[in-house]
């Protein structure tokens, strides 16, 4: 106790406002579960692995720590796990949904409390009543707390989805029926424009009965009633052969774009005649059909080789990634990227002094920190070793999660998450998307420290050549890029007779209400066609500065470089004739040899006429950008954000809604997407002064005071949206700049390419070495999975579960990793 005393002062009570890191080590995946257990200090009350606290102590003083160890054992089931137990939720990790644990040991968990003393490690067991008290409350106050990981895990959502979770719509208290002599009968229904007798929605405003959406596929209905809410504008459709006995039934809200529900639907279906006690529920829910779409379409078997025996692997590169609550799209981004040398060699060899440089208390909220914890965690093969006792080559099951824990990427995920308002939430999202802005993050903070992006071996430069149908003149608009988005031509399928036969068998067997259960015949579509439509030339329409009015051009796009890691998106992601976004179920065998030598650009050809430079032709200072209102309300209609629709029509020239629309897929992603209209009459004005504080931040990231000034001009001073705009910019600025500063004499003056960063290049020659599948209708459900390629064997990554692959679903994929092909 002596000793206790000594450091008696430096002991603190953890108050409300205090961060507690009593469940993972700081520098490392260590916690209470771990062999040796975690220190926390009662000072500073952040935690550390046994590998970690000496030196912290040394270097803070603080040397009385609570060492928390926790310990497992299995509980008995009182009942056989039911892994053929009927699904009835469209739902995971809840009563009813899909169980991602079914079949798996239950444990209670007991924790072994000890107060020790550094340096020598004096360990004072607990419970001890010889304690002071403030050493007791500090303990108690500790245990009490609730755990920084959890408040993190909270922030960005977890545990279990609901997907049937709906929303009262905004239009269920207003809606006004009419009194137009409707009376519909408990059955026997038929669309009023055709003669479909099944998906069939009555509107809750004119009881009109009009059938559903048609998919890509052509299954579906006609789409009359998506039309008559066109037409009317009546809000509130009920889907008729869900209507039950008690009063429930899929209600869709048109103006609101969701499932939703009526709180008085019973009233509202009595107002056309129909007694709702009556009723019989003779149709799937929307629920029940995606449940059905999962379990047969999402190929899950097949994606994560669930039919195949599959053997563990350990070892450094063969750690898993525990589901955080839909994390999977996090988990197989980052095992993908941190198998890259440049990064591996930035967060993993490079990260133990990278961590060592930050304080402490900061490391979780600093991303370097975290992506270095987290490389560490998982290329060092410390949280990925074959229990003792395990023998690969028996024949007796294994319980994989209880092999292969994985570990836990709490911090990393909020830290990430903080700076996104999507990926801060339990949501599924688009891994494209998140892969984007984990780069964009790496490439912020490199340039903060004054270091190289590790991510630069993705960047790669690209060419998009506009040829004006009326003058021949040309014009090149230089960018750059991390990814290849490679078009996917439903056109093109070369099993379209299979796939219309099955879709028939199919809606045959739904009609006759029997279970179909054959394997899903999906498109498949050659690898050669999805290149060839990517290099073929695109006619739109756009303003050319030679004709002075907006004329077809073609459009062909190419690549100016060759990165040393591409990453290619299969666009499977589509619209249906009423722009409701899908996923298209296809397949294309992407090959494990990539050449793309017909995607590179040749140069440009000497002689070509450029179209001359339209600053001239922009609207003065007291012109305003006309656009069609008419056109910005058909988008609004769809349910895309006002001033996205502004923008839409004006860029596009006024060209129409189909123009308008593909500007919209194109720049969905956009950080500025949603915010106002901001045109040359309103950002160029000599009135315009810069904030001091915005340029003193952006030139702190390593821009130049002009190009901060002009991204803060081309923002209204928002100091977010400048630098996205500046990152967005980068190949050009130097150019940009010369335009606004000089005019656009001084900027075609520069040195071609001048402007453009300096890319790896060389061979067009690949080879694949990951992908990444999606299983699920659309980028915000389902589950991801990856699959690396190490030492000449697939592995595949499924969350926290680590195997040699049997079959690689590689023609399944949705983002492809090739690696330059050694000469």
């Amino acid at each position: 106790m002596e000793k206790l005393r000594q450091h008696f002062s430096r002991i603190k009570i953890p108050q409300p406002s205090d961060a507690v890191y009593k469940d993972e080590c700081m520098y490392s995946f260590d916690s209470p579960d771990s062999i040796t257990g975690l220190y926390v200090c009662l000072n500073t009350f952040l935690g550390f692995g046994r590998k970690y606290v000496l030196d912290y102590s040394n270097k803070s003083g603080n040397c009385v720590f609570l060492h928390r160890t926790r310990t497992r054992r299995e509980v008995p089931s009182e009942k056989e796990a039911e892994p053929d137990k009927k699904i009835a939720r469209l739902a995971i990790g809840v009563e009813g949904g899909f169980n991602p644990d079914v079949g798996a040991k239950k444990y209670e968990y007991s924790t072994t409390l000890a107060v020790v003393i550094l340096p020598d490690f004096e360990v004072i067991t607990l419970p001890n009543d010889d304690l002071p008290q403030l050493v007791l409350e500090s303990v108690l106050g500790v245990e009490k707390a609730e755990g920084a990981l959890q408040q993190a895990a909270a922030n960005c959502g977890g545990g279990s989805w609901d997907g049937e979770v709906r929303q009262i719509s905004r239009h269920a208290d207003s809606i006004q029926q009419l009194d137009n002599g409707v009376k519909v009968p408990p059955k026997g229904w038929q669309c009023s424009q055709c003669d479909l007798t099944d998906n069939l929605w009555m509107n809750l405003t004119d009881g009109a009965i009009h059938c559903g959406r048609r998919q890509l596929d052509g299954s579906g209905g006609n789409n009359h009633a998506v039309e008559h809410y066109d037409q009317t504008k009546y809000p509130l459709a009920v889907k008729l052969g869900t209507i039950t006995a008690d009063g429930k039934a899929d209600v869709y809200s048109y103006a609101e774009d969701d499932m939703v529900i009526d709180p008085h639907l019973v009233k509202h279906l009595a107002h056309f005649g129909i007694n709702v006690s009556v009723m019989e529920k003779t149709e799937k829910t929307m629920a029940e059909l995606e449940i059905d779409f999962n379990q047969r379409v999402w190929e899950y078997s097949r994606l994560t080789e669930s039919g195949q025996k599959l053997v563990p692997m350990f070892g450094p590169g063969y750690t898993g990634l525990r589901n955080l609550g839909n994390s999977c799209y996090v988990n197989s981004v980052m095992q993908v990227l941190l198998t890259v040398p440049p990064l591996a060699e930035r967060y993993y060899i490079s990260g133990p002094e990278r961590l060592a440089a930050v304080e402490p208390k900061r490391i979780p909220q600093d991303f370097d920190a975290q992506m270095a914890k987290l490389a560490i965690g998982l290329l060092s093969g410390e949280y990925s070793k074959a229990p003792a006792d395990y023998d690969p080559s028996s024949a007796a099951e294994v319980d994989i999660d209880e092999l292969q824990p994985g570990i836990a990427p709490g911090f990393f995920r909020s830290v990430v998450g903080s700076q996104h308002p999507e990926f801060s939430t339990k949501k599924q999202q688009d891994a494209m998307e998140y892969l984007e802005h984990v780069l964009k993050l790496m490439e912020r903070s490199s340039l903060k420290a004054g270091l190289p992006d590790p991510g630069h071996c993705f960047r790669f430069g690209v060419e998009d050549k506009f040829v004006c149908s009326a003058s021949g003149c040309v014009r090149y608009v230089e960018r750059s890029d991390l990814y290849l988005p490679l078009p996917v031509p439903l056109e093109a399928a070369t099993n379209k007779l299979q796939v219309q036969e099955y879709n028939q068998r199919k809606l045959d067997a739904e009609k006759l209400g029997n279970r179909f259960t054959e394997d899903a015949v999906r498109s498949s579509i050659p690898y050669e066609a999805c290149i060839s439509k990517m290099v073929a030339p695109e006619v739109l329409t756009a303003y050319s500065s030679a004709a002075k009015a907006s004329v077809p051009m073609t459009k062909t796009t190419r690549i100016t470089t060759c990165p040393d890691y591409l990453f290619i998106q299969l666009v499977k992601f589509d619209v249906t004739e009423t722009w409701e976004p899908v996923k298209l179920d296809v397949s294309v065998r992407m090959p494990d040899t990539l050449h793309l030598s017909v995607l590179r650009s040749a140069g440009r050809p000497e002689g070509e006429k450029t179209l001359p430079d339209d600053s001239a032709d922009q609207p003065t200072p007291a012109a305003a950008p006309v656009i069609d209102e008419a056109v910005v309300k058909q988008l609004c209609d769809m349910g895309f954000p006002v001033e996205a629709c502004k923008k839409a029509v004006h860029f596009t020239g006024n060209c129409g809604a189909d123009a308008a629309m593909n500007w919209i897929m194109e720049h969905m992603n956009d950080p500025d997407f949603s915010l106002p209209l901001v045109t040359s009459t309103q950002s160029t004005g000599d009135s315009f002064t810069a904030s001091a504080e915005g340029l003193m931040m952006l030139e702190s990231m390593g821009f130049t005071e002009p190009q901060a000034r002009l991204a803060l001009r081309e923002t209204q001073n928002n100091l977010e949206r400048a630098a996205d705009w500046l990152f967005s910019h980068q190949p050009e600025l130097e150019q940009l700049v010369a335009r606004h500063e000089q005019g656009a004499a001084a900027a075609a003056a520069l040195p071609t390419h001048a402007h453009m960063p300096n890319f790896t290049d060389g061979s067009s020659k690949y080879e694949l070495v990951a992908f990444i599948s999606h299983m699920g209708t659309s980028i915000h459900v389902g589950h991801y999975v990856c699959h690396i390629k190490k030492d000449g064997q697939w592995t595949i990554f499924n969350d926290n579960k680590v195997s040699k692959s049997v079959d690689p679903p590689i023609d399944l994929g949705y983002l492809y990793l090739y690696k330059r092909a050694a000469s």
